[in-house]
């Protein structure tokens, strides 16, 4: 967002929650004030009973990125989902397709699984994959099931080549990010989030993609007084910390290191730390 009072340009979320219209408080999408500062993509772009798969945000953002050049914007792809950011900048995979009644019927047996019941499950089909959060291994399982083979192998085997290449900015402040996410979900429950809950779940299929992200099944359970604030809170803390922790280890083991720049954001030179990036970064691009 600072970058934006310096130079043009376009935010495109790389998140796989902040896609789904009507889970904003939970997903800490960017608020009005934001958007209106800087034009920011892919918020708000699928119902939440659809799946939305990496390969179609792909598709989407290589449009969104045209626009912003087109109108001599950087793009600037921001957000965590590690599958979105390889899926555009790596090889692109064609996902096979599957039968839809059968897909259904497989997600109504796992959907009661614990997600480390889901991750035993495929550490023995594709152990590739077995990193990857609760929808990655959903999906890898349904490939496993129904297309008779492994994800990773097919990703390798139908592999075509990308249209980008990506210079990142890696922001991570450390040890700190723990009382910070603790901070931030306290405030997301005192400022709307069981509000925002209890209003989709007058509408939301129990089971809808959506409600896999993060913290929401807790919610619900308060909302419906299964259990108290600060057990929820808790929850939500340890489930947030532990996902920060697996997009530490995807960071590091995923990126090309040459590529990355990492900045601690609470280091006084942090705005002459990004300009830097930022300059080298387009720089970049126009070579």
């Amino acid at each position: 967002m600072w970058l934006a009072t310096q130079a043009p340009v376009t935010i495109v979320s790389a998140d796989s929650r902040q896609v789904y219209r009507g889970f904003d408080i939970g997903t800490a999408k960017p608020s009005a004030a934001d958007r209106a500062l800087v034009p920011h993509r892919g918020l708000d772009v699928a119902d939440p009973t659809e799946r939305y798969s990496s390969a179609a945000w792909a598709a989407a953002a290589d449009s969104w990125i045209d626009e912003a050049r087109r109108a001599s914007r950087t793009p600037l792809v921001v957000g965590g989902t590690g599958l979105y950011l390889r899926a555009l900048f790596d090889p692109l995979f064609e996902e096979p397709a599957l039968d839809p009644a059968k897909r259904a019927e497989l997600h109504a047996a796992l959907a009661p699984l614990e997600t480390a019941e889901l991750r035993r499950w495929v550490d023995a089909i594709d152990p590739a994959r077995a990193h990857f959060g609760r929808t990655q291994l959903l999906r890898t399982i349904e490939v496993a099931c129904l297309a008779g083979g492994r994800m990773s192998e097919l990703h390798r085997a139908r592999a075509r080549p990308p249209r980008w290449r990506a210079r990142y900015l890696l922001v991570d402040p450390g040890p700190v990010l723990a009382a910070r996410i603790g901070d931030r979900i306290g405030a997301m429950l005192d400022h709307g989030w069981p509000d925002e809950v209890r209003r989709l779940m007058e509408t939301i299929p129990e089971h809808a993609p959506a409600w896999t992200a993060t913290g929401y099944d807790a919610v619900r359970r308060l909302v419906r007084g299964e259990q108290a604030r600060d057990a929820a809170h808790e929850e939500i803390l340890i489930a947030t910390r532990q996902y920060a922790k697996r997009q530490r280890t995807w960071f590091r083991h995923q990126l090309e290191p040459e590529r990355v720049t990492r900045l601690d954001p609470t280091a006084a030179d942090w705005r002459a730390a990004v300009a830097r990036w930022f300059g080298h970064s387009t720089a970049s691009a126009r070579a």
